[in-house]
Order: C-alpha cells, then structure tokens, then sequence
C-alpha cells in the first residue's frame, strides 16, 4: 500500500520538482530562516545572517505584508547584499502554541473562525511571492485529522485544494510543515489531494516536539513529497501531551548521520534551511548547525 503511495506521490509531483530542487545548486544548499534572527527590520535581517556566513535565506512574508514600510524593496536590498532569498514562509493568524492542545484547536488554517481572514492573507502572500520570483512558500496547514471519517478531513483537503490553487496560479510550490500529525496520516491525506503543487517543509525536530515519531522513519514515508529540509534539533517530552523542548542543532535527539544518509539515499536534492525559534544566542546556533551540515556536505 505504501508502496504504492509513493509511486503515485512521485508521478503527481513530477511536473513540479524542477521548481524547487535544482542540482546546479547542489554546493549551495544551506539557508536559514529569516524569522530565527529575530531582526527589527530589513537591514537587520542582513546585518545578522551575514554574522552566520550564509548567504541564502527563506523569508517570513508576514512582515512584508503587515509592515511594508520597514520592509520596503527587500528584494533589491537583499540582492545588493549578496542574500538569494529561496523560498518564503507565512504564519496563520490566531495561533497559540502555549500547548499542544492550543496550537490543535487554533492551528493553521483549521479553524472556521479565522478561515476567511486566513484566506485574504494567502491570497496577499501569493501576490508578494510572486513578486519576489519565489518557487516554494511553506506553511503550518494545522491539524490534519487521522480518520478519512471525520468530517474536518474533507474540510482540509478542500481548503487546502484552495490555497494550492492560489499558489499555482503563480506556478508556486505549497510546503507543508511537518509535526502535527504522524508521517503517515500526512501521507494519506497528501495522496488524496488532488494538488501536484504541494509537498512537504521536513522538520525533524517537529516530529520530535509534537511526539509524532521517529525523524527517520518519517523520512522514508514523507520521502516523495519533500520539496524542503529545516533543519532543527529538539529534545523529547517526558510527560505525554506537553511540547518537547527545542535545542541547538547538535544537542537534541535527532540522528544526524542517519538523517542526512536517509536524505542521501532518497536523492534528495532540494534546499536545507536552518531553523532556529528558541534560546537566546540565536547566530552562534545557527553557526553550529552550519558546520554541522558542512561535516555532511560540501
């Protein structure tokens, strides 16, 4: 059964792999996320992912649209600076991840009540990734449910339906993030739809945080779909039900030799992107992981 999943996940996305995995890049493959550097404004944003030694970023697009003042011509800046933005990423409004109850019930774009003004927002978020020439935005969709049963299953595909066609108007990718579900429901409810321009933002550390399973593992389920690598470290919950703790890439429980051997055997070839939303010595972090992933490509 899985087998077959996968068979017909890779034909699906075929047409769309070109967009996001480009092997000419492959000796340029590492980025960070705009959002772990915490910056005031667009020339901190520069000034600090220049402190890492990267020059690649994805950028969080909620502040271009909420803030455009203090982000104005931020793709020009960027380019001056010697900054390829990769990819984008956008947040849903009325989030709360105090808990892992919280984030279930206000998560992505799940929740009735903020729906349409979530939708006004993609729809924003499709006109400035465009502008920026972006292949690939990733996202938190929320909670997916693990029964086909359950009515909120159709009421996913079909709002995801419609937010992948928003993006591929703009012949955009749509990256899920994992975490909130295990590998294999997201595979299941990806099989299902009926969207050749979504695939999957792979977050180890998410798998680790949400207590969904092993990274590995999920890897090799999650394997056809993944347009995008975070990489992240976390630590896992001793107390069922609560969040697990997020660490410096490194000191978690993530198996990083076999991530990236699992990444390597998959023929991976699309972009790892540092993520780094804890602590509070975040370039010094980011450094680290870096040389980490340095040790497993050059």
């Amino acid at each position: 059964m899985l087998v077959g999943l996968k068979n017909r996940a890779l034909a699906k996305a075929r047409g769309y792999a070109s967009m996001v995995m480009n092997p000419a890049l492959s000796n340029k493959r590492l980025a960070v996320c705009s959002w772990s550097l915490q910056p005031s404004d667009l020339h901190d944003l520069v000034r600090k992912l220049q402190a890492t030694g990267v020059r690649r970023i994805q950028l969080a697009l909620d502040p271009l649209r909420e803030t455009p003042a203090l982000w104005e011509n931020a793709a020009h800046v960027l380019q001056a600076s010697g900054i390829t933005i990769i990819s984008g990423m956008f947040g849903c409004v009325g989030e709360d991840y105090s808990t892992l109850e919280t984030i279930r019930t206000t998560g992505g774009i799940a929740p009735d009540a903020t729906w349409k003004q979530n939708l006004e927002n993609v729809r924003a978020t499709v006109k400035l990734a465009a502008e920026l020439n972006l292949k690939l935005v990733t996202f938190h969709a929320g909670f997916l449910p693990h029964d086909e049963a359950d009515p909120s299953f159709a009421k996913m595909i079909k709002r995801l339906t419609t937010v992948a066609g928003m993006f591929v108007t703009e012949n955009i990718a749509v990256g899920m993030e994992t975490g909130q579900e295990t590998a294999q429901a997201l595979a299941t409810l990806l099989n299902k739809l009926p969207c050749p321009n979504v695939g999957v933002n792979f977050d180890p550390a998410n798998m680790i945080l949400y207590d969904k399973g092993d990274p590995i593992t999920a890897l090799r389920v999650l394997g056809p779909w993944i347009r995008q690598v975070h990489l992240k470290d976390a630590r896992r919950t001793k107390t069922p039900g609560t969040w697990g703790e997020e660490v410096a890439v490194g000191s978690g429980q993530v198996d990083w030799t076999g991530f990236f051997a699992t990444l390597k055997e998959l023929q991976f070839a699309g972009d790892f992107v540092i993520e780094r939303e804890a602590g509070a010595q975040r370039v010094e972090d980011i450094c680290t992981a870096r040389d980490i992933f340095q040790k497993h490509y050059r």
